[in-house]
């Protein structure tokens, strides 16, 4: 009698530990293609960013958080400068993720100003595009000084032409964001994708969650 209990115990663990290890390949799978589809839509549709300056202030604060839009501009191609499948190319208006011309490593976030071809010039700071004022609702302006353009281009600026495949941008903080007036122009290929909802928002000076920003559509 016991050694066929013995037997049937014998018997029975193989198919234990196949049952465990199924379970384990289950998990592991779940997993593999839970990280495959993150990076998917991480790459090609959604990414999320945090606002770390206030460079965009008041349309978007320290702490704020973001979703980016990275098909809209088209999908960009590894390696190459290419885009397919684009359902529009970046407009006057657009808040955009870029990564920082001088250092690639860094992600940019400001309002596009002036598109290919575009004459962009700002006096006493006020902003002109070809020749016009162009007027933001979103700008702001805390700092009443102003800098002659030998001193500083922050106040007085150009006139540019803003060149092929390139673009202009400037913070809707205009006296506190270093932007195109500063560098230059971002290229099309260094583009994220647009911005255009806040998903979360923390303000870490008074300790406090922002809710009247969560979900708010960014323009």
């Amino acid at each position: 009698m016991d050694r066929d209990n013995n037997t049937e115990r014998t018997a029975s663990a193989p198919a234990t530990v196949i049952g465990k290890k199924h379970i384990v390949r289950e998990y592991a799978e779940s997993i593999i293609v839970a990280v495959i589809l993150a990076l998917i839509i991480r790459t090609f549709i959604v990414q999320a960013f945090k606002i770390p300056s206030g460079s965009m202030e008041d349309t978007l604060a320290i702490g704020d958080h973001i979703l980016v839009n990275k098909f809209i501009y088209g999908t960009k191609i590894p390696f190459t400068d290419g885009r397919v499948l684009k359902i529009r190319d970046p407009r006057r208006g657009d808040v955009i993720v870029f990564e920082y011309p001088e250092d690639a490593s860094k992600d940019f976030i400001k309002r596009v100003i002036g598109v290919p071809g575009d004459e962009v010039q700002v006096i006493n700071k006020r902003v002109y595009v070809n020749g016009k004022p162009y007027d933001n609702p979103h700008e702001v302006h805390k700092e009443k000084e102003l800098y002659p353009k030998e001193q500083n281009p922050r106040d007085n600026f150009g006139p540019v032409r803003v060149p092929e495949n390139s673009f202009f941008v400037m913070g809707d903080n205009r006296d506190r964001s270093y932007d195109s007036r500063f560098w230059g122009f971002v290229k099309n290929s260094k583009i994220k994708g647009l911005a255009f909802i806040k998903y979360w928002s923390w303000d870490s000076e008074h300790f406090r969650v922002r809710w009247r920003n969560i979900g708010k559509l960014i323009d």
